[in-house]
């Protein structure tokens, strides 16, 4: 596989493929239509699906009103958002990392604020939040779902409405406000980012 370190690139997978798509112009468009620099071929992607440009501070990244979004680091893009070296992206079945170019500025980061320390938990919070996030140390699955209440408590071999309780617990532990259905994706990714399991 070439290394395509100068320019940057993403690594786009798809099917149990990776191919490469290079950042060799200051605008990169991904979807179904073939004229698309990146080109998914899936219905759950729209014609126009995305768009990667470069401004002064770095690569940006932005949906195009698709049908079905665009998520950056499990997190759905609601505006533009500026990528950083190792990003991850889904666009519909697909899978594609960010490499950025060597020596960009605003693409690598030069200091970073350490998380907050995780709350504590107790034993049973903590099998829960193991649970949750198992799917996330697994091995080939870049971006996984987080499994359901019920697959929780077959897995605990509790209630799900026990499940349901220590959840709520959890989200309040972690100052997840809202309620809507990604705050089990939300949870998993602040315990994994603060170091909880």
């Amino acid at each position: 596989m070439v290394r395509l370190t100068m320019r940057g690139y993403f690594e786009v997978h798809l099917a149990g493929s990776v191919r490469l798509a290079p950042l060799t112009a200051d605008a990169l468009t991904i979807g179904r239509a073939v004229g698309n620099e990146v080109t998914i071929d899936s219905n759950l992607v729209s014609r126009l699906h995305a768009l990667v440009e470069r401004f002064p501070a770095g690569w940006c990244i932005r949906d195009l009103g698709s049908t079905n979004g665009t998520r950056v680091n499990g997190v759905r893009l609601r505006s533009a958002r500026t990528l950083r070296d190792g990003d991850r992206i889904e666009v519909g079945p697909a899978r594609l990392v960010f490499h950025a170019p060597d020596g960009e500025i605003g693409t690598r980061t030069v200091g970073m604020e350490l998380p907050p320390v995780p709350p504590v938990l107790t034993p049973r919070e903590q099998e829960v939040l193991a649970a949750l996030c198992r799917p996330y140390f697994a091995e080939g699955t870049p971006f996984p779902e987080p499994p359901t209440v019920r697959a929780i408590a077959a897995e605990l071999h509790v209630t799900e409405s026990a499940v349901k309780k220590h959840l709520a617990r959890l989200y309040d532990k972690f100052g997840l406000i809202g309620n809507n259905d990604r705050r089990r994706s939300r949870l998993a990714a602040e315990a994994v980012r603060r170091g909880a399991v």
